[in-house]
C-alpha cells in the first residue's frame, strides 16, 4: 500500500498550497493528482484541528467512487471516515447526516443538500470544488447552490486542469467562489467591463467577449497568490500520445444528400434575426448527427442516413485485435448503434462504477460512453490504451478530460486517440477547432459563419 513518501514532490508542494491559503485553487493538470494532494491535506488539517467536516463536490462517479478509492490506496489516509450522499432522498439524508470526516456529493445533488440543510447554513467548515471549471456558469443553480455553502466554510479548495477552456470570461464565476470576489471583482459585470470589450452580437445583444490585450497576464498577476499551476509535461514522464484521424469518405449518394442537408439547414438558420451561440450550436448538432448516420426528427424519432462511419468503427475493432478500446459517442441514438453493430466484440455501455473497474481489470473489450460521463476524474488507464472518437465534440474542456482517462500518470503504454472523420463534413471543422486549441464558441461560430458565407451567394 502506498504511503505519504510515496508523494511526488509536487503533490507534498500542492498539499502545502493547500495547508498555507484557506482560499486555495489548484490548476494542476490532468493526471497530476490532485485527489490524493487535497486528502494529504485534509488528514493535515484534520490533525491539527483546524478543520473537522469536509464536503467534498465533484462529479458524479468521481464523488461516488474516485474519492473513496483514493483513501483505500493510500496509507497513511485509510483513518479518514468517507460518507457518500447517494441514494434515494432518505439514503441522502442519512448520509449526509453520519459521523464523518468527508462527505462527498455529486454536482446534481448540491441544491438539494443546501435545501436539506435549510437553505442558508450548513456544518461543514472546508468545501473542495473537485473539477472547478463546471462551475462556469455564474447563473447555473449549482453555482448559486455553491456560493451559499461557501460562506460557512473556514476554507475553500477550487481543483481543476482547465480553469479557463471557453475562454478567460469563465475564470470570475470559479475565482468567486473561491474567494469570494476579492481578487476579481464582486460581479460579472464589473468583471466584463475591467477586463474585456464587446464581440459577437446581433439586435445589441451582446453574447460573446474578447478579452484586451493584458487582460490574461493582468488575471494571472491577480489570482498569482492563492494558485498554484502545474503542467503534467512539467512533471510526469507521461507516455506517448497519438492523435489519428481515420477518414470516412461518404458514398456520392450520401454526400450529396448530407450537401442538401446542410444547405437547407444553414439557409433555414440565416431567416432568423439573430444567430446566438444556441442557434448555431442547434446547427451544428443537426450535421454532426447526419454525418455520424443518423439524425433525430422533430418529434424524436432516429432515422437513419449511412453506416459508413459504423463500417469504419467495426473495422478498426476488429484490427484491434482484442487490445480494449474506450468508444466516445456524442448522441443517444450513435450509442445504440455501436452497440448494436458491436454485440459480437463484448461492447458493453459505461453504467457506473462497476464498469469502470471492470474495465480497469481487463473484463471488457470495448466500452462504449458519452465523454461527460466518463471525462472528469475517473482513472481509467489500467483498462487500456486506445480511444475512438465515434462522434467528436466542440468542447475542448471535454475532449481533453476524456483522453486524460487514460493518457495519465499510471498508463504503461502509449496512448493512441482515433477520431472517425467524415470527409467534406462538419467533423472536420470541429477536428481542426480542437486540433488548434480553439476556444470552443469560437470554434463553433467561425465554422457556422463560414457555412452562412458559403450559401450567401
Amino acid at each position: 500500500m502506498l504511503d505519504r513518501n510515496n508523494l511526488h514532490a509536487y503533490q507534498r508542494t500542492a498539499v502545502e498550497h493547500i495547508k498555507e491559503h484557506p482560499e486555495s485553487a489548484l490548476f494542476l493538470d490532468m493526471g497530476l493528482g490532485k485527489t490524493v494532494s487535497t486528502l494529504t491535506a485534509i488528514v493535515d488539517l484534520i490533525n491539527f484541528f483546524e478543520v473537522s467536516k469536509v464536503l467534498i463536490v465533484a462529479p458524479k462517479r468521481v464523488a461516488e467512487m474516485t474519492w473513496g478509492d483514493e483513501v483505500e490506496n493510500w496509507q497513511h489516509l485509510n483513518g479518514l471516515r468517507v460518507s457518500v450522499i447517494k441514494g434515494t432522498a432518505k439514503q441522502r439524508e442519512a448520509a449526509a447526516r453520519a459521523d464523518a470526516d468527508i462527505y462527498t456529493v455529486s454536482r446534481d445533488n448540491l441544491v438539494w443538500l443546501l435545501q436539506m440543510w435549510g437553505g442558508s447554513k450548513v456544518p461543514y467548515d472546508m468545501i473542495v470544488l473537485d473539477e472547478l471549471s463546471s462551475f462556469k456558469n455564474h447563473q447555473s443553480k449549482r453555482f448559486k447552490a455553491a456560493k451559499i455553502i461557501r460562506r460557512s466554510c473556514n476554507r475553500v479548495v477550487g481543483l481543476t486542469g482547465t480553469p479557463a477552456p471557453n475562454g478567460l470570461i469563465d475564470l470570475w464565476a470559479q475565482m468567486y467562489l473561491v474567494d469570494g470576489g476579492v481578487r476579481l471583482g464582486k460581479t460579472i459585470t464589473d468583471y466584463r467591463a475591467n477586463y474585456f470589450r464587446p464581440g459577437a452580437q446581433n439586435g445589441g445583444i451582446i453574447y460573446e467577449y474578447k478579452p484586451l490585450p493584458t487582460t490574461e497576464n493582468v488575471l494571472s498577476e491577480k489570482i498569482a497568490d492563492i494558485t498554484l499551476s502545474m503542467k503534467a509535461l512539467d512533471f510526469l514522464d507521461m507516455p506517448e500520445l497519438t492523435y489519428i484521424n481515420n477518414y470516412v469518405e461518404l458514398s456520392p449518394k450520401v454526400k450529396k444528400q448530407y450537401d442538401k442537408f446542410e444547405e437547407d439547414q444553414v439557409l433555414q438558420l440565416m431567416q432568423e434575426e439573430e444567430i446566438t451561440a444556441l442557434s448555431a450550436a442547434a446547427l451544428s448538432n443537426k450535421l454532426l448527427q447526419f454525418a455520424g448516420g443518423a439524425i433525430y426528427d422533430a418529434d424524436r424519432q432516429v432515422h437513419g442516413v449511412h453506416n459508413e462511419k459504423l463500417e469504419t468503427l467495426v473495422e478498426m475493432i476488429e484490427a484491434a485485435n482484442g487490445s480494449p478500446v474506450l468508444v466516445a459517442y456524442n448522441f443517444q441514438h450513435e450509442k445504440d448503434r455501436i452497440l448494436d453493430a458491436l454485440k459480437d466484440y463484448g461492447a458493453e455501455a459505461l453504467e457506473g462504477v462497476d464498469s469502470v473497474r471492470r474495465w480497469n481489470n481487463g473484463e471488457i473489450p470495448v466500452l462504449v460512453t458519452h465523454p461527460a460521463s466518463a471525462g472528469h476524474g475517473l482513472n481509467m488507464q489500467k483498462g487500456g490504451n486506445r480511444i475512438i472518437w465515434f462522434g467528436v465534440t466542440w468542447s475542448l474542456e471535454l475532449y481533453q478530460q476524456f483522453n486524460a482517462r487514460l493518457w495519465r500518470q499510471g498508463q504503461r503504454s502509449g496512448v493512441f486517440v482515433h477520431h472517425i472523420v467524415a470527409r467534406g463534413t462538419i467533423d472536420e471543422k470541429v477536428i481542426a477547432a480542437l486540433s488548434g486549441k480553439a476556444a470552443t464558441q469560437d470554434g463553433l461560430m467561425s465554422a457556422v459563419k463560414d457555412l452562412i458565407k458559403k450559401y450567401s451567394v
